[in-house]
């Protein structure tokens, strides 16, 4: 019998999140059996998975039942792989869509901030679509505020508004609020500047969009009263549009990145593409309750069910758990490395291969899983 047991709430989802989930459920048995733990994983539902079974079972249907709530606060942490897809697409204000799952499960949770970080992996360096020498020394973390802003605003749809038809008559108006509280911004660029003390770098730069917004003017201000508590941090502010460019022109110049909700989501998306991959980015979901670990990327229902997904930023998602709610940093290496050693030998899955791939080392959804696993020994 194992000497620790972990309790795990799984959410496997929509589209590919399955298949590679299966893929990281391999990996924590190997690091199991390794280090006399026991990993025991619970799989749950949410995303569209959920509205159909909701639905099927003659329930209201949601993305993310009270059952799978239960589940994850019960449990030491929550590891989820997909959610959303085509055939839950709607904009009928009045039906649930995938993604609610996923917003409401972190506001239940109170994970009020998301870890992203974007590590250049060597061998992957031409598949990224910028030059090599602009990638040289990229090691960056993006911390975005997760459960404020526009997101989680108030939302509202207004018909037979007069004037809001393109023709001048009586038409639709939508309204969108986006609201930040000095403690909701204070807590998250707090643990930006505690994250940049431990780094080689020692920089934090804040994003916002102050010379237009009102949130961001206060998020600028907090930003500043924080930044006095932490003199040993370099740290600059920069506008959102800015930084948008500066990721593609200059990636390397940043360390700690710090935004609200709305501009993290689309900055760690387009830093995404500094490794070639959204298949290479995992994320961590942290706060007051039980934390939740993903990767970046969406479902892909475009490949669900072909195999041939790519399973390391799910994989890449477990060494997080493994550091921040297990504290098991030695496996947590094991895992970084074992992925990196499967890299630098060659191993691709479609998406991360290039021209100069040879064909019997591009591989599918399990049979990556497998690489990493063998590494892992």
């Amino acid at each position: 019998m194992a000497s620790k047991v972990y309790r795990i709430c799984t959410l496997p989802g929509d589209g590919i999140g399955p298949e590679i989930m299966a893929e990281a459920k391999k990996v924590l048995a190997a690091l199991g059996s390794k280090h006399d733990v026991e990993f025991a994983c619970e799989d749950h539902l949410i995303g569209g998975s959920a509205i159909d079974a909701t639905t099927e079972a003659g329930e209201k249907p949601t993305a993310l039942p009270d059952s799978t709530l239960d589940a994850a606060r019960a449990s030491d942490a929550v590891l989820l792989a997909a959610v959303g897809g085509p055939k839950w697409t709607t904009t009928d204000p009045d039906k649930p869509r995938p993604e609610q799952g996923l917003l409401a499960i972190r506001k239940q949770l109170g994970l009020y901030l998301n870890l992203r970080p974007v590590r250049m992996y060597p061998a992957l360096l031409d598949a990224s679509p910028l030059r090599r020498d602009l990638l040289d020394g990229v090691d960056l973390v993006i911390v975005r505020e997760l459960t404020g802003g526009l997101y989680f605003g108030t939302h509202d749809r207004q018909k037979d508004v007069a004037g809001a038809a393109a023709d001048g008559g009586a038409g639709q108006k939508a309204v969108d609020s986006m609201e930040y509280t000095e403690a909701e911004i204070e807590r998250v660029v707090r643990w930006a500047f505690e994250a940049a003390e431990r780094r080689p770098k020692h920089r934090v730069t804040s994003v916002d969009k102050a010379n237009v917004l009102e949130t961001s003017r206060l998020w600028r201000e907090v930003a500043h009263r924080v930044a006095a508590e932490y003199p040993s941090v370099d740290f600059s502010d920069m506008l959102v549009d800015n930084c948008a460019m500066q990721l593609v022109a200059n990636p390397a110049q940043f360390d700690v990145l710090v935004t609200e909700n709305t501009f993290g989501d689309i900055l760690s998306d387009e830093a995404s593409m500094l490794t070639g991959s959204l298949g290479m980015l995992a994320s961590a979901s942290l706060g007051a309750g039980t934390a939740l670990y993903e990767p970046s990327h969406g479902s892909a229902p475009d490949i669900a069910g072909k195999g041939i997904a790519n399973p390391l930023a799910q994989i890449l998602s477990v060494e997080l758990m493994l550091r921040y709610s297990f504290q098991m940093d030695d496996a947590a290496d094991e895992v970084a490395a074992a992925v990196t050693r499967v890299l630098d030998e060659g191993w691709r899955t479609a998406d991360i291969a290039d021209d100069a791939t040879p064909a019997d080392h591009v591989l599918g959804t399990a049979a990556m899983g497998d690489k990493v696993v063998e590494a892992l020994s």
